[in-house]
């Protein structure tokens, strides 16, 4: 029998024997990603332009404190530091953010495209040894399990929203009357995007029935198991148009808001 020696291995960051484009992928991660940071940063850090008559964006929502008509409580509270800028943003954005972060499917991809940590599969990287999730910070990556119930929270909240943006004034000091807007089909895509991400969650599928031994005790659960099994199939499709659309439904409401762009009325 012939037999055949493998090469050996190549050592420091980024050598492979592979020749395709292997680093394609983590490049657009990383941009991918960074788009979004730079954006959602500077979105959050406006304080205006974040609703738009019955529409609300999902950066605010649910808006706590603030001077639209959506504020719960009111505007700023006179809580906040004076030498802190404010936005109603600041007090919500820290539970999707952490949602994500933390996700499973986010792990992987900025690990590669951030850390190089690998870059890509059968490509080498810097460190030479795995510290895994066991300290600050990346133990804080546990967390994902917990922050899975906001983000569900936070479905409803934005599911509210859509109910909401069916309802529009058109003469100040009148009753709102049904309708559909563009606008409304923008939230409404962004709910369905967000809750198939969410609800294709692995620590979701884990809570729904992937601790159980025989579902045959359980014909309930199995089917809620396989749906849920279903989603997470598709998690990295929904991560990644959940996260596109969440921005754009941001971009839709405050570019109606500064009057660049007409919300035409279907309905």
């Amino acid at each position: 029998m012939t037999s055949v020696s493998a090469p050996e291995a190549r050592s420091g960051l980024g050598a492979t024997y592979r020749t395709d484009l292997w680093w394609g992928k983590p490049l657009a991660t990383f941009l991918g990603l960074s788009a979004f940071i730079i954006y959602s940063t500077w979105a959050a850090f406006q304080a205006e332009h974040y609703s738009f008559g019955a529409y609300l964006s999902p950066f605010y929502s649910p808006e706590l404190f603030g001077d639209s008509p959506h504020a719960w409580f009111g505007p700023k509270p006179g809580w906040w530091p004076g030498f802190m800028p404010w936005s109603p943003a600041f007090l919500i954005l820290w539970a999707p953010a952490g949602f994500r972060l933390t996700c499973y499917y986010y792990r992987g991809a900025y690990y590669k495209a951030f850390w190089a940590d690998p870059p890509a599969c059968a490509v080498s990287e810097s460190r030479k040894s795995y510290w895994g999730e066991h300290s600050l910070p990346l133990i804080l990556q546990n967390l994902h399990r917990y922050m899975l119930y906001v983000a569900l929270l936070f479905i409803v909240f934005l599911s509210y929203d859509v109910w909401a943006a069916l309802w529009f004034v058109d003469t100040p000091g009148a009753d709102p009357v049904f309708g559909i807007g563009v606008g409304t089909l923008v939230l409404l895509l962004n709910v369905i995007l967000l809750g198939g991400y969410t609800l294709g969650c692995h620590s979701f599928r884990h809570i729904v029935g992937g601790f159980m031994n025989r579902f045959s005790h359980a014909p309930v659960r199995f089917k809620a198991y396989s749906c849920v099994s279903c989603l997470n199939r598709k998690h990295q499709l929904f991560a990644w148009m959940s996260l596109f659309w969440v921005g754009f439904s941001d971009i839709y409401v405050r570019l109606c808001s500064m009057g660049t762009w007409t919300d035409w009325r279907i309905l």
